[in-house]
């Protein structure tokens, strides 16, 4: 099952019409209404993208979007009529990656949130520097998708180096196999999360890294995988 959308809004009105618009363009919603229904649900189920409002009736958004961040690297898309100049700054100040202005047209909404998703998607499948592991034993390059083992040039599939840059991207995190289709292949992916093993065995296979003893990519049973590289310094 794809993550839901967190939409935390305490006006029902605007929850009930912002929930229509997203499942109306395929997503799942889940909806709170107060910063820590927000916040727990997020800790039961890692959302795809948050659409926050900022005035809450038992905290500040701010700092539902502060503790967010600091979990992880949810997308949060502020939802508020806080519309200084200043009030803007402080919200990309705290990490929004994108802010609405109420009153706000749903359908421009839902294409912001697109945005903001293909943004994540395209980060979380590799967008910086190349990264080396294992005293060089693997590189992944994800500005010209060229993967190294051993110095070599590895022949992957597209989505065979979104994933593995997707793992590499966050040793040591572990994934859900929900995670890695939307992390490495987006949300419009229409295969069946479980696809994601067969992606992961070709690049075992291709990197020669075996799953009884590996050392890059662990298997968690019954969650999904952990890139286990040592980043070289």
């Amino acid at each position: 099952m794809i993550s839901p959308i967190l939409v935390v809004e305490d006006d029902r009105k605007i929850a009930n019409v912002v929930r229509i618009y997203l499942e109306n363009a395929g997503y799942r919603v889940v909806q709170a209404s107060t910063g820590h229904a927000a916040l727990e649900a997020a800790g039961k189920e890692t959302p795809l993208l948050v659409v926050l409002d900022l005035m809450l009736p038992d905290m500040d958004g701010e700092a539902v979007c502060q503790e967010l961040k600091e979990r992880g690297d949810t997308p949060v898309i502020m939802l508020t009529a806080k519309a200084s100049e200043e009030q803007r700054l402080a919200g990309f100040a705290l990490g929004a990656d994108d802010y609405v202005i109420k009153p706000f047209s749903p359908r421009e909404l839902v294409s912001r949130v697109k945005a903001v998703l293909k943004r994540a998607s395209r980060e979380g499948a590799g967008g910086g520097e190349a990264s080396s592991f294992n005293k060089g034993a693997l590189v992944v390059d994800a500005r010209s998708y060229l993967l190294l083992r051993d110095g070599k040039p590895v022949a992957l599939t597209p989505t065979e180096f979104k994933v593995i840059a997707a793992l590499a991207g966050a040793p040591e995190k572990v994934f859900t196999r929900e995670e890695l289709v939307a992390k490495a292949l987006g949300y419009d992916f229409e295969g069946y999360e479980r696809s994601i093993d067969a992606h992961v065995k070709n690049v075992r296979r291709k990197i020669g890294d075996d799953p009884r003893q590996p050392l890059f990519i662990q298997t968690i049973y019954g969650v999904g995988y952990r890139f286990i590289g040592t980043r070289d310094v």
